[in-house]
């Protein structure tokens, strides 16, 4: 699990010579005052302490000794995420824990280099509004992969005939580290899978025919708007070399890092300040499960490292319904290969939806997908059955939201929130302060990978004040996501348009 740490001199030197900045993730600055910023970085207890006695204290002061008509619906509802809550309070402490080991074990190491091949895959829609985020993203993977990885590919996937195929094809062209790999047509997986999963099990398949499902293959999925750093190579280059020389536990084939999202890539800063919450998750509940071994809350699709012989095992033809393959991917994977997983603290550098209406469909297609995972029984039960309590937390979302409550108390003339029982005002508060800590850390993360590295000084304060609002801009597609497949509508794969 590597961690940026301690930047050799010869890496400094070399930065400085060739007077590089870090991909435009970070504005003007150069990738070694980044890549020592992000070393220092750790996830923080304080702000979920400090969240967690304001809330537990004004819950206690604020509530009645009777409960009123919400009394129970709220009781359930408002104690219901606790699974996930503690989840993340471990993730949080596996993820310090992780940072301080990788930091004992590489001090003084400078770059670290791996002899494996690294082929990175890069699925894209191929239109004109999506290029400019390509072209960054492998501008970024070119010039910051190669130092770690001598072994290097990047496979652009497109389908035939696309948009923007004359772009893609001279950008493919000016590296012969980069490959463009069309989709025919006429191509059809045996199990009729459609949208971006159609495109990976076509290279899933190439792959095969080349000779390159092996042990010494590492697969990198990126999507196309999701660029890397010199932190991205050098903790997956150390996460390999951790591999191969056997160390603790079993093997490891399948790893993730944290997707983060500067700020200069935001068009809307609402968007922004509400996607505060994903890096947060990676470090918190997604670290817990993927770096236990297994990644039962799914994966992401980019930042996702899987070893070549093990993606050959499962491949991405899932059927035609399939709208998450990278959670039905982590799924199948937990079932077949328990305890083989692992968390790195690399990071990718992406862009938040440049609209509210993209926000919302992205949103949307999450919940619809996630939610035909939970009553797809070709899927492990055990597993299914987590997912399906994350799926239901999302869906009821907006009628767990603090400023719909108050305007349902105010309708029916009864604002009482108090619990049937004050025992739950202390899960009540840990949960709202979870919340609290996922946007306030996750802002900080945004922040640092940002051009200025620092939070604005009204970016805390805004961030906590909008999380009702962003509990209904999560919660009311989740909802529509699984109305809609409740109501079997024709799935459908929106690719919103990426910033550049």
């Amino acid at each position: 699990m590597g961690q940026p740490e301690a930047l050799s001199p010869d890496w400094d030197a070399r930065l400085e010579e060739e007077g590089q900045a870090a991909p435009r993730v970070v504005g003007a600055r150069r990738a070694a005052d980044v890549y020592r910023r992000l070393a220092r970085w750790r996830p923080g207890y304080l702000p979920l302490i400090v969240a967690y006695i304001v809330i537990v204290a004004s819950d206690y002061w604020s509530n009645g000794p009777t409960p009123g008509t919400l009394g129970w619906p709220l009781t359930v509802l408002w104690t219901w995420p606790i699974f996930t809550t503690i989840t993340g309070i471990i993730g949080i402490r596996r993820t310090r824990q992780a940072l301080r080991r990788s930091a004992g074990r590489w001090a003084g190491q400078g770059v670290t280099t791996s002899d494996d091949l690294l082929v990175v895959t890069v699925p894209t829609v191929g239109r004109h509004d999506t290029y400019p985020a390509l072209e960054r993203s492998v501008r970024s993977y070119l010039d910051h992969l190669p130092r770690c990885f001598p072994r290097l590919r990047i496979d652009l996937v497109v389908d035939e005939g696309c948009e923007a195929a004359e772009r893609i094809a001279e950008l493919a062209a000016s590296s012969d580290a980069v490959r463009l790999v069309t989709v025919p047509e006429a191509y059809r997986t045996p199990n009729g899978t459609r949208f971006k999963a159609r495109a990976s099990h076509y290279l899933h398949e190439q792959r095969i025919r080349e000779g390159e499902a092996r042990d010494d293959v590492w697969v990198l999925h990126m999507d196309d708007d999701t660029g890397v750093g010199p932190d991205t190579a050098l903790a997956m280059a150390r996460f390999i070399a951790e591999q191969a020389a056997g160390g603790e536990g079993p093997p490891r084939h399948l790893a993730q890092g944290i997707l983060t999202y500067p700020r200069e890539y935001a068009r809307n800063r609402l968007t922004w300040l509400a996607d505060s919450a994903r890096p947060a998750e990676d470090v918190g509940r997604f670290s817990a499960w993927t770096g236990s071994g297994t990644p039962r809350a799914g994966v992401h699709g980019e930042l996702l490292l899987v070893r070549a012989s093990i993606e050959a095992t499962i491949g991405w033809d899932f059927g035609p319904r399939s709208l998450v393959e990278d959670a039905q991917f982590a799924l199948i994977f937990s079932a077949r290969y328990p305890g083989h997983s692992a968390w790195f603290a690399g990071r990718c550098y992406g862009a938040s939806p440049a609209t509210m209406r993209d926000f919302f469909r992205q949103r949307e297609r999450w919940s619809w997908g996630l939610a035909a995972l939970v009553f797809n029984r070709s899927l492990q039960l055990r597993n299914r059955v987590l997912l399906g309590y994350s799926v239901l937390s999302w869906v009821v979302g907006p009628i767990q939201n603090v400023g719909v409550i108050m305007l349902l108390g105010v309708l029916i003339a009864d604002p009482n929130t108090s619990p049937v029982t004050a025992l739950v005002i202390p899960v009540w508060a840990l949960n709202m302060a979870y919340v609290v800590w996922m946007y306030w850390e996750g802002l900080r993360v945004n922040a640092e990978v940002s051009g200025d590295g620092r939070r604005k000084w009204w970016e805390p304060v805004a961030v906590v004040m909008l999380i009702p609002i962003f509990g209904l801009m999560e919660g009311i597609p989740g909802l529509r996501g699984f109305m809609k497949f409740a109501r079997r509508t024709e799935n459908r794969f929106a690719v919103i348009a990426k910033p550049s």
